[in-house]
């Protein structure tokens, strides 16, 4: 970590979180260093198994995709993360074919450029990208069905009847919501808590959702958070 973003972190200053999906090692280096130096947060991915999933798990603010990927193209990357989520991507490849770049452009990126790059035309384009883009935690009120979780007071309601939530039973409520069109495993949300500072275990978790459930069921609401058998949870 340098040391202006060490700085950064010590004023308790939150730093934009940027995914990089790149397989060629050297230019995933040079983004890396690039973006560290402009005082941004870096994951950079070497796995390429399930790159959505760690996308839709992780809730970074943006995601810089390469298109040439060894397990799956980035455009069926893009079409994945798109269905579920609305994190900015923008391609860099070195694909150059107008083509390309209009089948990006309609599979959900926010923008796409070439290989080699200008590293300050780079980080203009994320900045341009990041400020049209609201991130969801940001958005304090969510609604799925009728029902709607407020982030700010730490409750959740249903037709004028509210309750409160726990610290731990908001957040997990809250990654429920951000995923509402597709299952969430256990693990998944387990890793999601912990990345956000909530340390619990396989049990903790069991408990939490039973505690979720019962206060769900006091406003009249049955039924919301299904159990698929084997595969997680999901409304």
């Amino acid at each position: 970590m340098s040391k202006r973003a060490l700085l950064w972190k010590q004023k308790g200053c939150r730093r934009v979180h940027i995914l990089i999906v790149e397989d060629e090692k050297n230019i995933r280096q040079e983004l890396k260093i690039l973006l560290e130096n402009s005082l941004y947060q870096v994951t950079a991915l070497e796995d390429f198994s399930d790159v959505a999933a760690v996308v839709l798990r992780t809730i970074p603010d943006l995601v810089l995709l390469d298109l040439s990927l060894p397990e799956e193209s980035g455009f069926e990357i893009c079409a994945k993360i798109r269905a579920a989520s609305e994190v900015p991507v923008i391609f860099v490849t070195g694909k150059t074919d107008s083509m390309d770049e209009l089948t990006g452009m309609l599979k959900g990126a926010d923008d796409y450029i070439t290989k080699p790059f200008s590293p300050p035309v780079l980080l203009a384009h994320i900045a341009a990208v990041l400020k049209r883009y609201k991130r969801p935690e940001e958005i304090s009120i969510l609604q799925h069905r009728g029902v709607v979780l407020d982030l700010a007071k730490g409750c959740v309601e249903f037709q004028e009847q509210k309750v409160e939530l726990t610290k731990n039973e908001l957040k997990i409520l809250h990654f429920l919501f951000l995923n509402a069109d597709r299952i969430v495993s256990r693990v998944e949300l387990i890793e999601y808590l912990w990345d956000n500072q909530v340390f619990i275990d396989d049990n903790t978790l069991s408990v939490n959702m039973t505690r979720i459930r019962a206060k769900l069921e006091e406003i009249g609401v049955h039924g919301f958070i299904k159990t698929k058998r084997g595969m997680g949870y999901c409304l």
